[in-house]
């Protein structure tokens, strides 16, 4: 597939999502095919040791958009997305979580802004109606109102994994263990502009998160805002011509 050949590029780490990965791939290719674009779809086996990658396996046989990237261990969803972003091929790249929580059919509305008039260089959903747990939706709405104090950047759900942005700002952001709770903010670094967007938010039908929960996932985003922080204060900003 030639580089020329890819549009879109649909980024979603997966880790033990045995019991929704094939669901997940096939509702995907549904969507992205009605855009009429060529396009990708990246999933990124995180060291799954339930089955995943060997559903991964057979669907690639049959799926010619799907690539199917495998990390040495369980490295994080951080590390999972990066390696999706950076081995994209689309102009523009759309993250996402393999757990079908995230609607994929919001992903051709949050395109059309992405590509209208003044378009932003990156849209984020927002989660009008969190299907999660309490002890999940108050611990997140408590780190992000202290990451939004800590780093400036006004997005009020960066925990929704339902993302859209130019790909060739989102190459360049760093490899950060906890960059994906900072992408926004990230892309804002690097000179970016984002708008964020209400999308529909699904109950989870199978499986339960792998990627931490509860207040201990809080400590590690506020540990982490503290380092995004720490990173806008020493940031060099500057402009230069020759002369």
């Amino acid at each position: 597939m030639p580089l020329a050949d890819v549009e879109l590029t649909l980024v979603a780490p997966a880790y033990n999502e045995r019991e929704c990965i094939e669901e997940f791939v096939l509702e995907a290719i549904t969507v992205l095919q009605g855009l009429g674009r060529p396009f990708e779809i990246i999933c990124v086996d995180d060291g799954s040791t339930d089955g995943t990658a060997e559903v991964l396996s057979s669907l690639k046989r049959v799926c010619a958009r799907l690539r199917v990237i495998r990390l040495d261990r369980n490295h994080g969803q951080s590390a999972a997305l990066h390696a999706g972003i950076q081995a994209s091929r689309g102009r523009v790249i759309a993250l996402i979580d393999a757990d079908r929580q995230n609607d994929p059919a919001d992903i051709v509305r949050l395109l059309a802004i992405l590509e209208g008039p003044a378009g932003p260089t990156c849209v984020t959903g927002r989660r009008a109606v969190r299907r999660d747990s309490w002890l999940r939706r108050i611990s997140s709405r408590i780190a992000n109102r202290v990451r939004i104090w800590l780093t400036q950047d006004p997005i009020r759900d960066t925990g929704c994994s339902l993302k859209l942005c130019r790909a060739e700002v989102l190459k360049r952001i760093p490899l950060l263990d906890g960059m994906h709770r900072f992408v926004t903010t990230l892309v804002r670094m690097e000179g970016g502009t984002v708008e964020e967007v209400d999308v529909n938010h699904r109950p989870r039908l199978r499986g339960e998160s792998k990627y931490g929960s509860g207040l201990g996932r809080t400590f590690r985003a506020l540990r982490d805002a503290l380092g995004i922080r720490w990173m806008r204060h020493r940031r060099l900003w500057y402009s230069s011509r020759e002369v």
